[in-house]
């Protein structure tokens, strides 16, 4: 596997970006003459959380190793503390990780743009970016994870009814706590909307642990697309908000994919 950090500039940011990649490497035989491949590998868009930033998942997890036996491209991005939004307050993320973002990557990187090899998942703020980017853009992708994602934005108290802490970013990134219920921003809002949609739908994949302070969230969310009749493949197991089980559950999900698309 190719490991690539990418710096370049953004258009719609107007700031430089970072993200990382990683790449199979094509086969090489000394002494035969190839035209270059023209391969193109699926590609999972794999999404930080809160805390986090684009090297966590390299860092923190497998990953690599992952990709390397499923044989495919991972992309990595950075983009702060936004919730993945179009910040009221700051700058339009939301635009750079579903437009900007697979351009660059598409054209510097030998990745797939066909739906049917394209895959994005994240973990917490990373999950409920996973999910957005599923939920509004349905036919973008053949299957998307969100792993302990805050998935119930609109309504964020964890399970003791404490508040987050988060009415700060929540300005920035929405105008307010009070801004996000039956918005483009709220993952409610768009599971009733996906629930009517026609044409393709990817494999939603959720897994939360059972002592995660945002096992609340993907209760109500889990819940919610029973109710609406959505297709979600529901896991859950004892753990926390913590790596040991986000680098299990990228793996589990990684090989859900790639045997559903052998099949």
């Amino acid at each position: 596997m190719a490991f690539i950090q990418c710096n370049c500039q953004s258009q719609l940011l107007g700031v430089g970006v970072t993200f990382w990649a990683i790449v199979p490497e094509p086969p090489f035989a000394p002494g035969k003459k190839r035209k270059p491949a023209a391969v193109r590998f699926p590609v999972l868009y794999l999404l930080h959380g809160l805390s986090d930033d684009h090297t966590m998942w390299v860092r923190k997890t497998s990953i690599e190793r992952y990709a390397l036996d499923a044989g495919i491209a991972v992309v990595m991005p950075a983009v702060n503390r936004s919730f993945y939004a179009d910040m009221k307050h700051g700058y339009p993320y939301w635009a750079f990780i579903t437009e900007e973002l697979p351009y660059l990557a598409q054209r510097m990187l030998p990745v797939s743009d066909r739906p049917s090899h394209t895959y994005v998942a994240g973990l917490s703020m990373g999950g409920y970016g996973a999910f957005k980017m599923a939920l509004t853009f349905p036919q973008r992708f053949a299957a998307a994870a969100s792993l302990s994602g805050a998935l119930d934005m609109a309504h964020r108290t964890d399970d003791a009814g404490v508040d987050d802490g988060l009415n700060p970013d929540l300005t920035l990134c929405f105008g307010g706590p009070e801004c996000v219920e039956n918005t483009e921003n709220d993952l409610l809002m768009l599971l009733g909307r996906y629930s009517k949609s026609k044409g393709r739908k990817p494999l939603l994949y959720q897994w939360c642990g059972t002592e995660d302070f945002l096992y609340g969230h993907n209760t109500v969310f889990r819940k919610r697309a029973k109710k609406l009749g959505v297709r979600l493949t529901y896991e859950e197991g004892p753990g926390g908000h913590e790596w040991v089980c986000w680098d299990r559950q990228i793996q589990r999900f990684i090989e859900l994919v790639t045997s559903r698309k052998s099949r």
